[in-house]
C-alpha cells in the first residue's frame, strides 16, 4: 500500500446487494424469522426451567444451546460491529463444544444408563458447560486481538451481511498470514476436532444399536439420538463449508448465503427438531398448556 493512505476506522456492511423491492420482503422475512427463533429458543428454556421431569443432563445442556442460539440471532442485528464480531466467534466455539458434550451424554445414556447419574452429574455438567462457554470467548479474544492490530487503509465496504473474520481480513493492508492461519486453525479445532469427538462418541452407540435383535428397539435407541445428530448434521456440514473450503471470490455470494442459514436460520431449527421430534418436550409445552388453561 501507498504512505499516502490513511487508515480507516469504520466499515460498511455491504450485504446482500439487491433491489430496493427484494430488499423491503426480506426485512420482512427476516424480522419475521427473527421473532420466531426468539420464541422457539424462549420457550425451550422456559419448558426447560419450569418442568421438573426436563432437569436431566441433556435437557441442561439443551438449555445452554437454546442461550447460544439466542446470542447467534441477537448478534447478526446490533450496530456496534466490535461487539459483532466477538459475539459470531463466541456462539461458534461454544456451540461446536456443547454439542460434543451432547453426544457424550447420548453415549453414556445408552452404554452405561444404570451409572447413567453417577457419570452426568450436575457438577460435571456445570464444568463442561462452563469450559466450552470459556474456550469460546477465549477464541473470539484473540480473533479480536489480531484483527485490531492490523492497519485497515481502505476500501470500507465489506463484502457481507455481518463482519464475517475473513472478509475484514481482505481490507487489511498489511500481512495478514497470522491471523488467516489462526482462522484456518480455529476453524478446524472448533469444527474438525468436535466432529471427530462426536463421531467416536456415536460409533459405540451405532454398534450398540446394530445388536439390537429387534427391530422395535433399534428404532427407540436411534430415536433417542435421532435430534442431536440432525443438528449436528445441519451446523457442521454448512458450517465447514463456509470456514474450510479454500476461499475464492467467485463463491464469495454462496457463502454468504450458506452463513446466512446456519447463523439465521439454525437458530430456528435446533428448537424446531427437538421439540418436533422429541416426546419429553412436546409432553412438557402440552403439560404447560394445559395448567394455564386450569389456573
Amino acid at each position: 500500500m501507498g504512505g499516502n493512505q490513511s487508515c480507516i476506522t469504520e466499515l460498511i456492511l455491504l450485504g446482500f446487494q439487491l433491489g430496493a423491492e427484494m430488499e423491503v420482503l426480506l426485512f420482512w422475512v427476516f424480522s419475521l424469522l427473527y421473532v420466531f427463533s426468539l420464541m422457539a429458543n424462549g420457550m425451550i428454556l422456559g419448558l426447560i426451567n419450569l418442568d421438573p421431569r426436563l432437569h436431566t443432563p441433556m435437557y441442561f445442556f439443551l438449555s445452554h444451546l437454546a442461550v447460544i442460539d439466542i446470542s447467534y440471532i441477537c448478534s447478526n442485528f446490533p450496530n456496534m460491529l466490535e461487539n459483532l464480531m466477538n459475539l459470531v466467534w463466541t456462539n461458534t466455539s461454544t456451540e461446536c463444544m456443547i454439542l460434543v458434550v451432547m453426544s457424550y451424554d447420548r453415549f453414556v445414556v445408552i452404554w452405561h444408563p444404570l451409572q447413567y447419574t453417577v457419570i452426568m452429574n450436575w457438577r460435571v455438567c456445570t464444568v463442561v458447560s462452563v469450559t466450552s462457554w470459556a474456550c469460546g470467548f477465549f477464541l473470539a479474544l484473540i480473533s479480536l486481538i489480531l484483527l485490531l492490530r492490523l492497519p485497515f487503509c481502505g476500501p470500507q465496504e465489506v463484502n457481507h451481511f455481518f463482519c464475517e473474520t475473513l472478509s475484514v481480513l481482505k481490507l487489511a493492508c498489511a500481512d495478514t498470514g497470522t491471523s488467516e492461519i489462526f482462522v484456518f486453525a480455529g476453524g478446524a479445532f472448533v469444527l474438525v476436532g468436535p466432529l471427530y469427538l462426536i463421531t467416536l462418541s456415536y460409533l459405540p452407540i451405532l454398534w450398540t444399536i446394530l445388536k439390537i435383535q429387534s427391530k422395535e428397539g433399534r428404532k427407540k435407541t436411534f430415536y433417542t439420538c435421532s435430534s442431536h445428530l440432525c443438528v449436528v448434521g445441519l451446523y457442521f456440514g454448512i458450517a465447514m463449508m463456509v470456514y474450510l473450503v479454500p476461499d475464492n471470490s467467485q463463491q464469495q455470494e454462496q457463502q454468504k448465503v450458506l452463513t446466512l442459514f446456519y447463523s439465521v436460520f439454525n437458530p430456528l431449527l435446533n428448537p424446531l427438531i427437538y421439540s418436533l421430534r422429541n416426546d419429553q418436550v412436546k409432553g412438557a409445552f402440552y403439560r404447560a398448556l394445559w395448567k394455564k388453561r386450569t389456573m
